[in-house]
């Protein structure tokens, strides 16, 4: 029972960063009917640029800020130059083009950062806590925190702000929002730069446990989309619960039966879930007044 707990703490923890990456991608695919497959990549740049900021001696907070700055810059460039002159291709050519995008950002980290790993202290040092007979480090909570403000963040920009209701009105309607006043190119851009900071969120908190490299972006994407996908596409909400469910099943299949087939058992998942519930698990039909 203990090793059971201990297992659900540490997948909730590692599926925290998971859930930041499919929130990104669940909201623009909700706004846009993009899949953004290079939400990883933000995720790697934020973590790149924090790690080699404060390694140079930089206070966390402004290398922190730095960080997100660069993410947030990097989605305004790749919305703006790569999927707005694309909008009215299809779905299956904007894919391919964030796919593009995805390996051109590798290899632009590989030029500016070099291939190897950079190294970043914890926010609070080597400190841990104790819950229920198992230490974690405090920096999963870090990545908890990060993961649960995202969120509600996200909530309140879709359900309590005007932006969020264009947001949301763009989505339903993509002509009837362009009638009403609404830009989708607009929206767009708006959606791909919150994705790219919730992407840098999650690089700066999971840069001290797992520290990044140009290639750590395809693998977190693709977690990242799991989670999405096991939370429901159109639903930011669902994602975060999609992550969380890749955090606890890498964990058990890592503690019970080896680290190697880890990959191999959540994508299976993911496959068993297209084919049973195509919609996600969490996503219910309801009718929403925007």
């Amino acid at each position: 029972m203990d090793a059971a707990l201990s297992y659900v703490l540490i997948g909730v923890a590692d599926g925290s960063t998971y859930a930041v990456v499919g929130l990104g991608i669940s909201l623009l695919y909700q706004v846009t009917g993009i899949i953004n497959f290079a939400q990883g990549d933000f995720v790697m740049l934020g973590g790149l640029t924090y790690a080699v900021a404060a390694g140079a001696g930089v206070p966390m907070v402004a290398a922190a800020a730095l960080a997100l700055t660069v993410t947030a810059a990097v989605g305004a460039l790749v919305q703006v130059a790569v999927l707005a002159p694309a909008r009215k291709a299809g779905q299956d050519r904007l894919i391919i083009l964030t796919i593009g995008a995805s390996i051109l950002l590798q290899g632009v980290a590989l030029l500016v950062f070099g291939p190897d790993q950079h190294f970043a202290a914890p926010f609070q040092g080597d400190s841990q806590i104790r819950v229920f007979g198992t230490f974690l480090s405090t920096q999963y909570v870090w990545c908890a925190g990060a993961t649960l403000l995202a969120a509600a963040a996200v909530w309140a920009l879709l359900y309590r702000s005007g932006w969020g209701r264009a947001m949301r009105a763009t989505a339903a309607d993509r002509e009837m929002a362009r009638l009403m006043g609404l830009s989708p190119m607009r929206m767009g851009l708006i959606a791909m730069v919150i994705a790219a900071v919730l992407a840098g969120i999650g690089g700066i908190v999971l840069a001290p446990l797992q520290p990044p490299d140009p290639t750590v972006g395809v693998p977190l994407g693709l977690k990242g989309f799991t989670a999405a996908v096991l939370g429901g596409l159109s639903s930011p909400m669902g994602a975060i619960a999609g992550g969380l469910i890749v955090g606890v099943v890498e964990a058990f299949v890592t503690g019970l039966v080896s680290s190697g087939y880890r990959d191999s058992i959540v994508y299976g998942l993911l496959v068993l879930v297209l084919l049973a519930r195509p919609a996600g698990i969490v996503t219910r039909r309801r009718t929403e007044r925007v």
